[in-house]
């Protein structure tokens, strides 16, 4: 019998490594409508996150994605540092982050708009509903990494979450993590 070696590593030092595996970070100056407000001091090309995955070719139900999103310890006026958040385009896919490293919060949002949070700390796994939107972000003074795994025609609906935003923004504030409702910060 032969042994091969797989095509794909998850190193959890060195990180994903595959001929099939794709990069796509978010710097500042693509990111700062995420935000309550702009931070001028903050430079345009500040890495934010870091999306490093391997997508099935096929993208077809019952295949899957499996990737690793990489948040850095970023503070925009205060707000903690965030993924732009998603709706799957297909409702019935549902998706996994298991948090490899760092601490911070998983952030979902119903299709009413109400919103609320899970705690993400080394170990935590994370079963997010289909309908639920949902985005990560950095609570901690260091790199935040949650290893993901959804289904390879979920598609993405970031249109979905800009024509309604996230209700909440979090702040870190005198090393707490506070909650203000978008819109009505001091």
């Amino acid at each position: 019998m032969e042994i091969k070696q797989s095509p794909i590593f998850h190193d959890f030092e060195k990180g994903l490594k595959s001929k099939w595996m794709e990069v796509s970070e978010k710097r500042y100056k693509d990111a700062k409508s995420f935000y309550e407000s702009v931070n001028e001091d903050l430079p345009d090309d500040t890495l934010m996150y870091r999306v490093t995955c391997v997508n099935d070719p096929e993208a077809v139900e019952g295949h899957l994605n499996w990737g690793i999103s990489m948040l850095e310890p970023v503070y925009v006026n205060g707000e903690c540092n965030m993924t732009r958040g998603h709706f799957h385009s297909d409702l019935n896919c549902q998706e996994y982050y298991w948090c490899a490293k760092g601490h911070g919060l998983l952030m979902l949002m119903d299709e009413e708009g109400s919103c609320w949070c899970e705690e993400m700390v080394p170990g935590s796994l994370h079963k997010i509903d289909g309908h639920h939107a949902h985005r990560l972000i950095n609570t901690s003074d260091e790199r935040l990494e949650v290893i993901c795994v959804w289904n390879s025609n979920a598609g993405h609906d970031y249109g979905r979450v800009e024509k309604m935003p996230f209700p909440v923004c979090v702040y870190k504030e005198n090393g707490k993590i506070v909650f203000k409702e978008r819109g009505k910060q001091e």
